[in-house]
């Protein structure tokens, strides 16, 4: 599970860093994206999970093989986007119900709420689909030999 969140937080990190300066510019460029934050998300998100799925093939579920010919990254996409779905929801409800715009109403709902939502979603789902534990190997058992009838 450490590795799982280590990988988590280096992609989360990026899709932090991505959404915001999207959305809420940065202290060089305008915020090429202030009026579309759910789409804004999804390309962060997006770019994001190309960086998870490495370091969770290569890294943290290494130790386990993997499902379908893709190598797991069919389930792997529609995974994260099915989990997408949670701090979009998030965002949503923060802009368009609350009518927050403000950056620490986005990642409080966003990377804050709907992240971890989202993570415990995914990680529970990737063991599961994607990266699955390997069968139990059995002992072998030596042959019984007859003992000679006296």
């Amino acid at each position: 599970m450490a590795r799982f969140i280590t990988v988590g937080g280096v992609a989360t990190a990026l899709a932090f860093v991505i959404f915001n300066a999207l959305v809420h510019g940065d202290w060089v460029l305008p915020a090429p994206m202030q009026h579309w934050p759910l789409p804004a998300y999804v390309i962060a998100n997006s770019l994001a999970m190309v960086v998870s799925y490495r370091g969770s093939r290569s890294w943290a579920f290494r130790h386990r093989r993997v499902t379908g010919p893709a190598g797991g990254r069919v389930a792997f996409v529609a995974i994260n986007l099915a989990s997408m779905a949670i701090p979009l929801l998030c965002l949503a409800v923060s802009r368009y119900l609350l009518h927050r715009e403000d950056p620490l109403s986005d990642n409080v709902a966003a990377n804050g709420v709907g992240l971890v939502l989202g993570t415990a979603a995914r990680f529970i789902a990737f063991r599961t689909f994607v990266f699955v534990k390997p069968p139990a190997v059995e002992p072998l058992r030596q042959p019984q030999v007859a003992s000679p009838q006296p």
